[in-house]
């Protein structure tokens, strides 16, 4: 075990440790309802670092803000809980467990070194946590499993190991075997296999732990031998298989030893039964964290160039180097203000202290560039929704700021006098449209504040104010996501409704025609005179606009032409048929008259707009809808489900091909109406039972079916 570092206060029973090899920042993972934030709270209760430990169903767990609000939205945001055991602070970052929030699951992966799985004995497990396994292996991520939830009825720890197995992979074993109690259904205890001890429960924490009873004897046998098998395979000891297969003893010092160096490695994946409730597992579970997780000096940390993208040297993980750490995530709270969970990658952050914050790299997302120098105030430990003033903040830890006016989600925070960038990480495309709009010009201004402390805390939320349809959208990654962000406005203050989104349309004329447009008035003054006769033609699609004049002997004046032109890219900007953009179409001045006197450039421009409206009656004006290629990821078995729904949306698929990054995966790539696309996030989820992704592009617009034309044009005609 490291030497004891010196703390420097504390906050909550957690000092503050000044030596990397003293922390270990864990990400909780799993769906929702798998016991995450209860054992969360157990963990903080057996360590002392909270008096007793709070119900999600009362609102009362380190993570709530508010109960009332968190009844109505618990289990929707990242939260961080510090306690200490032996020596050492663990850092559990507790994520939600819906597929809607996934930004904050990705940001607490990305503030981790290691990844606890909880997995539900009697509630299976679903395909999205299968995914984030697999999110996790890309990367080697340190990952462990724990099997919860033990009291519940249905309960079954040896099956749902074996379902881990199935699922993550044959190096997912169990360090710990379920002893039941004389009614044969409750939990009590744990066998452990490496030591063959008995950990007894039965009058609560910490465990009595004794030598086994005879009848534990062979159930111990048979899976210590797996066991000690998967750990040898993983060892660097290369001698280690062929002396324990001539039967040779092997010590369990060097067992312990070998798993947690292949533990920390990423490459074998332990089990442990836990049961927050009785107590059951949490301190092996402990024990698991800080013993067998890898510090965050022996965990690959993300790369750094200059803000301008100059290259630099790799970061190390040391309180005496360069500041660089990360804004995980920024909330707005309604007493505090911006908070903001930063992970410090390198250097020691302390307050009062002159810092650069950078955000770059998501400008998509509704984050523009920007760049700021800010002075730190207070730094604190976060321990959920509390609080606690510390004075520093190491390299390899996890603290919270408070009244930052520029911080973002994913922003870097670095030296004034050395800024660096760190890459962002990934995140997934927001595909789920919401439009919203104001009660009251009160709101609207209300409304504007709010959506951006949200966005700034949000890289998962989009926000776009279509300048076509005059909406202003929320791109959202689902449903559940949509509705926190909307209570959110709504809790700020914003009385709002939602409309149907409305897709951007396009028109065009398909035949060549003549039109004629005549604008002559007399008033009692001066008079308004302009004549003039064009010729329309239909261009490739994705031509754009093109204007040109064969006017011959003068007709219209050569300094009206322009004026002509104007009153046409009017027209064309206002809509023929229903109100949308008219492109791809050529027209030429023809003929024309003018008149000495009444003749304008208003005139010529109003006869310009009225040439082509008249042609268009007679060229068979059609609407074009935008089409966005798509790429879906589905498993393989929902691949005929997803063609045959891409059919009825009116879809061309493209391809298949099976995914190169995933096995038992399949790329479907298809062009699709965008109008088809609003709920495709839904939809897709729901079909492949949450494991479906897709990404989209436009590609270019195409005649809507006239049937769908005709509707468009009742319900938009000017």
């Amino acid at each position: 075990m490291a030497q004891k570092s010196q703390e420097k206060g504390s906050a909550g029973g957690t000092p503050v440790v000044t030596e990397p090899e003293r922390i270990r920042n864990v990400v909780l993972v799993g769906h929702s309802g798998a016991g995450k934030t209860t054992l969360v709270e157990a963990l903080l209760a057996a360590t002392g670092t909270i008096s007793r430990a709070g119900t999600v169903a009362d609102g009362t767990t380190v993570g709530d803000h508010d109960p009332a609000a968190v009844r109505q939205q618990r289990s929707v945001s990242l939260s961080c809980a510090p306690l200490l055991h032996n020596g050492i602070k663990v850092n559990l970052l507790d994520t939600p467990g819906y597929a809607d929030f996934v930004g904050e699951l990705r940001a607490g992966l990305r503030a981790a070194d290691a990844a606890l799985f909880v997995v539900s004995a009697a509630g299976g497990m679903d395909a999205a946590t299968v995914a984030l396994w697999e999110e996790c292996a890309a990367v080697d991520m340190p990952r462990a499993v724990a099997v919860a939830r033990l009291d519940q009825p249905r309960a079954d720890v040896d099956e749902t190991v074996a379902l881990c197995q199935r699922l993550f992979g044959d190096n997912v074993m169990p360090l710990y075997l379920p002893m039941l109690g004389d009614d044969g259904v409750s939990t009590e205890g744990l066998l452990g296999l490496i030591t063959r001890r008995v950990f007894d429960y039965s009058a609560g924490l910490p465990a009595d732990v004794r030598d086994p009873d005879p009848e534990h004897q062979p159930a111990i046998d048979e899976s210590r031998n797996e066991l000690i098998e998967g750990i040898i395979a993983e060892s660097e000891d290369e001698t280690l298989m062929d002396r324990y297969l001539d039967g040779e003893e092997i010590s369990t010092e060097v067992l312990i030893d070998d798993l947690e160096k292949a533990v920390a490695r990423g490459h074998f994946y332990p089990v442990v039964p836990v049961c927050a409730a009785t107590g059951v597992g949490l301190d092996v579970l402990l024990e698991v964290l800080t013993a067998a997780f890898p510090s965050p000096p022996e965990h690959d940390l993300p790369a750094v160039t200059g803000v301008d993208g100059s290259p630099r040297p790799p970061l190390t993980c040391d309180p005496d180097g360069p500041l660089v750490a990360e804004v995980v995530k920024t909330t707005v709270d309604r007493h505090v203000g911006r908070v903001s969970l930063v992970r410090v990658f390198s250097g020691t952050l302390r307050p009062d202290q002159t810092v650069h914050i950078s955000g770059h790299g998501m400008a998509e997302r509704g984050h523009p560039d920007h760049d700021a120098d800010e002075r730190v105030g207070h730094i604190y430990t976060p321990l959920g929704a509390t609080l606690r003033e510390v004075p520093l903040c190491a390299a390899g830890d996890i603290c919270a700021i408070t009244k930052s006016g520029s911080a973002e989600t994913g922003d870097t925070i670095s030296a004034k006098s050395d800024p660096l960038l760190i890459a962002p990480w990934e995140m997934p495309e927001p595909l789920l449209p919401v439009a919203i709009v104001a009660r009251s010009r009160a709101d609207e201004d209300a409304l504007a504040r709010n959506l951006a402390r949200l966005v700034a805390g949000d890289p998962t939320l989009r926000l776009e104010r279509n300048p076509e349809t005059h909406q202003l959208v929320l791109w959202c990654m689902g449903e559940a996501h949509a509705d926190v962000v909307l209570d959110r406005l709504r809790a700020g203050g914003v009385e709002l409704d939602t409309e149907p989104v409305r897709v951007s349309l396009r028109e065009t004329l398909t035949a060549p025609a003549r039109g004629h447009g005549r604008h002559v008035k007399q008033s009692g003054g001066h008079g308004q005179y302009a004549v003039c006769d064009i010729e329309v033609e239909p261009l490739p699609r994705g031509s754009g606009f093109e204007f040109a004049d064969r006017v011959v002997g003068g007709a219209v004046p050569h300094n009206y032409i322009p004026s002509v032109e104007k009153g046409v890219r009017a027209q064309l900007a206002r809509g023929l048929v229903a109100g949308h953009p008219v492109v791809d179409l050529r027209v030429t001045l023809v003929d024309g008259k003018a008149h000495s006197v009444d003749s304008s450039d208003a005139a010529f421009q109003t006869a310009g707009a009225l040439a082509l409206r008249d042609a268009a009656e007679r060229a068979q004006p059609v609407l074009l809808e935008p089409i966005d290629e798509v790429t879906i990821r589905v498993p393989d078995g929902s691949v005929g489900t997803v063609l045959g729904d891409l059919s009825g949306r009116r879809g061309r698929v493209l391809g298949t091909e099976p995914d190169p990054d995933t096995e038992g995966r399949t790329l479907v790539r298809a062009e699709v109406p965008a109008t088809e696309l609003l709920r495709y996030a839904v939809e897709l989820r729901s079909m492949t039972a949450g494991t479906g992704t897709f990404r989209r592009h436009f590609v270019r617009h195409d005649p809507m079916p006239t049937h769908l034309a005709d509707q468009v044009r009742k319900e938009q005609s000017p």
